[in-house]
């Protein structure tokens, strides 16, 4: 058994050497990657350690994919300049229910091991959390980049905050990961999970990095900044998602989502075939061709897109509210399309909207365009 190009994206594999050594052992590896439910899906960028996971798969590994429906509960501080806003138990178990069909666009589910981290982490006794808490030191925990910068301008740091890192270690002793994946930002978790691996006995994982993906903002694409292409968007807007791209930026892209090199030549052929292979891996050659001929109407010659091509929605109720309304059939939060609206981005009937609730009434049979490119139909 054996990894092919295990170092391609890969930023750290740690420590050297030790992969190579749990290979020679010519068993299964274990090997972990934890989401946490923020947001309702899962972007091109956070697919990127889904993408490692599937080429272990491919070598006769097992994927453990662990949905973090606890440890959003307190919510990741990583790269973080402030506490993240803790969403409701509702909202959490929705999102979670959405993930795992979303990885399954990636992940090969015959060598997939999912796992709910409220298995284990809602049976730790007040004494277990003790015991858990002894296994790293106050220091160590403060060494974490994102800390220290809010101890330098004194933002606050919740004690819940310190407790995730070793919440995300105790995963990988729950499930015995034998290698952990995650992006850059996630190094000093990590790395945390090897030092309670070994207090609670066991042989530490090896971690393995991938680059964060920049999105055409210049951003770590992020769903609370509204610069991301969910798997799980529909095939219109990913394309024109993805034909957003710097030319600047294709490179890096090809290299981390389709995995090769960009070809030489047309900037804008390049970027096609980035866009066509985003569609097809979530909805096949008649998404791309939906998304591809959608793109060339409403953004190339500017026309409106066809009657046939414009979702339907209904309304019930004598109020709606316009942000969820908005989530619901194209994805992204409600505080995403808050902004939009506030913005101005979101019309109805040609006209601008400001109010985030709206009569149903004035909604039926009206035609609500999100942007430039999403449109919306209300069934009167």
């Amino acid at each position: 058994m054996g990894v092919p190009e295990l170092t391609r994206n890969a930023v750290d594999v740690l420590p050297a050497g030790e992969l190579e050594r749990k290979l020679e052992q010519g068993r299964p590896l274990r090997v972990k990657l934890g989401i946490d439910v923020t947001s309702p899906d899962i972007h091109v960028g956070r697919a990127i350690p889904l993408q490692r996971m599937r080429s272990f798969q491919d070598e006769g590994h097992t994927g453990v994919l662990i949905v973090g429906d606890y440890t959003t509960r307190i919510g990741d501080p990583s790269g973080r300049s402030a506490e993240r806003p803790v969403l409701t138990d509702e909202e959490i178990d929705r999102n979670a229910q959405t993930y795992v069909d979303q990885a399954m666009v990636i992940l090969d589910p015959a060598r997939t091991e999912v796992r709910y981290n409220g298995e284990w982490l809602s049976k730790l006794t007040y004494a277990d959390v003790i015991h858990l808490g002894r296994t790293l030191t106050v220091a160590r925990l403060l060494e974490r980049d994102d800390f220290a910068k809010r101890m330098a301008v004194q933002a606050p740091i919740s004690v819940s905050e310190l407790l995730y890192p070793l919440m995300q270690a105790y995963d990988s002793v729950a499930v015995e990961a034998d290698v952990e994946l995650g992006g850059t930002d996630q190094l000093y978790n990590l790395l945390a999970g090897r030092d309670v691996m070994e207090a609670y006995g066991l042989e530490p994982q090896v971690v393995l990095t991938t680059p964060l993906l920049v999105s055409w903002d210049g951003k770590k694409m992020s769903s609370s900044e509204g610069n991301n292409i969910p798997l799980s968007m529909a095939p219109e807007e990913q394309f024109g998602r993805a034909m957003r791209i710097p030319d600047e930026l294709l490179p890096e892209w090809y290299r981390l989502v389709m995995e090769c090199e960009p070809p030489a030549g047309d900037p804008m052929e390049a970027k096609l075939e980035l866009a066509r292979f985003i569609v097809r891996r979530s909805h096949g050659e008649e998404g791309v061709r939906r998304g591809e001929d959608h793109f060339t109407r409403v953004v190339r010659e500017g026309l409106a897109p066809d009657e046939a091509e414009i979702p339907v929605a209904s309304v019930d109720g004598g109020s709606v509210y316009l942000p969820q309304l908005l989530s619901d059939q194209f994805g992204q939060s409600n505080s995403h399309w808050r902004r939009v609206i506030e913005q101005g981005g979101v019309k109805i009937d040609g006209e601008p909207v400001h109010d985030l609730e709206l009569p149903a009434e004035r909604l039926r049979g009206s035609l609500v365009q999100a942007g430039k490119r999403q449109f919306l139909k209300v069934s009167a």
